[in-house]
């Protein structure tokens, strides 16, 4: 088995440190989600999206789907989130890959489902509510 967990990549959280990436609304920045097969092998260490272990799939394009980014705020804690995607395609994947587009591609979170997970007519990634448990990103 090649995904061994979630993670959040390493430079990403650089990134954080020195301004690369911006969430608020109608900033410029892209940010993509990208599927990947059992094949992948995707960490924390991972440092930009690739093809490698990607999902091929007709209804599928190869980089993935735009996702925009979503901060909130409650109680002293901000929450990053994603809209939720889907593709028109019968895919199996076993987990993707979101990441800042344009530059180096700089991977951002490993996302593993746990096993793959087909679907028959649309595969969607649903993003959990932003909480102080259930947030993609959180900091208090």
């Amino acid at each position: 088995m090649a995904f061994t967990g979630n993670y959040t990549c390493d430079g990403f959280k650089l990134g954080l440190m020195s301004a690369d990436f911006d969430f608020a609304s109608g900033t410029t920045d892209q940010y993509k989600i990208a599927l990947y097969t059992n094949s992948a092998t995707l960490d924390n260490t991972t440092t930009a999206y690739t093809t490698s272990g990607e999902v091929v799939a007709s209804g599928y394009t190869a980089g993935g789907s735009l996702v925009t980014p979503t901060l909130s705020s409650s109680n002293g804690t901000t929450y990053l989130d994603f809209n939720d995607v889907s593709w028109t395609a019968i895919i199996t994947a076993r987990g993707a890959l979101i990441y800042k587009v344009g530059g180096s591609n700089t991977a951002m979170f490993v996302l593993d489902f746990g096993s793959d997970k087909t679907s028959t007519a649309t595969f969607q990634v649903t993003f959990p509510t932003p909480s102080a448990t259930t947030a993609l990103v959180r900091l208090s």
